[in-house]
């Protein structure tokens, strides 16, 4: 007899054999890998710890593996948004501890490895002069949360509104994802394929306008 599960995550992971060559070259193993998270008593876990990497250093999105775990544990979707959002702000705090502590050494290093000088530079006059707006926006598009962390750290950016920045962000991505898993199942995997990137800017400009409105209007009430 076919096991239901096993049927359930080769539909899920089967996108995965659809992206970049590095990922298609080892589709069984990768699948395997899946199928062992998924039946891990661990997985809450491992999952946060997924986050963190991701947040920090890995370049693969982890929507790759939450999609299917999601489709897969309905009835523990939110508790596997809380710890991906929870592994999200861990690192994020580590990061902003680089740049407020380690940023001559630690961060320069990491900025110049990765590739962000770009990114990086353009990002300080958008932070200085938004602050909360700029690390919420940040959040949510499709651009490097790293470059947040550092520049919040290093200006010596208040760390309880950076947490709330990063949690109000990675909220939106994580559970808006599990209410989406929920909405229309499997078929997540191909909308997010599609329309990741632009529905990432979309979200993130719709933040910042309103972020931006509210403000001009505090400052008119004021």
């Amino acid at each position: 007899m076919v096991d239901g599960r096993s049927v359930l995550i080769s539909a899920c992971f089967s996108f995965l054999n659809r992206q970049p060559d590095t990922m298609n070259s080892a589709p069984n193993r990768a699948r395997r890998w899946l199928e062992r998270l998924n039946g891990s008593k661990h997985m809450l876990w491992l999952l946060a710890a997924l986050s963190f990497l991701e947040t920090i250093i890995l370049p693969v999105p982890i929507e790759l593996v939450l999609i299917p775990l999601m489709a897969l544990n309905r009835d523990r979707i939110w508790r596997i948004a809380t710890v991906t959002t929870a592994g999200c702000l861990v690192a994020s705090l580590l990061g902003y501890g680089v740049g407020m502590v380690l940023y001559q050494s630690i961060g320069t290093w990491f900025i110049d490895s990765m590739g962000m000088q770009n990114a990086y530079q353009a990002y300080q006059g958008f932070f200085d002069q938004y602050g909360f707006i700029a690390i919420l926006t940040l959040g949510i598009l499709p651009i490097p949360f790293q470059v947040a962390m550092i520049t919040a750290g290093l200006s010596g950016y208040p760390i309880a509104l950076f947490v709330l920045a990063a949690l109000i962000a990675r909220g939106i991505r994580y559970y808006g994802l599990a209410w989406l898993v929920l909405r229309f199942g499997p078929r997540v995997e191909r909308m997010w394929r599609r329309h990741a990137v632009v529905t990432s800017l979309v979200a993130g400009l719709v933040v910042l306008g309103v972020a931006l409105g509210m403000r001009w209007l505090a400052r008119i009430v004021m």
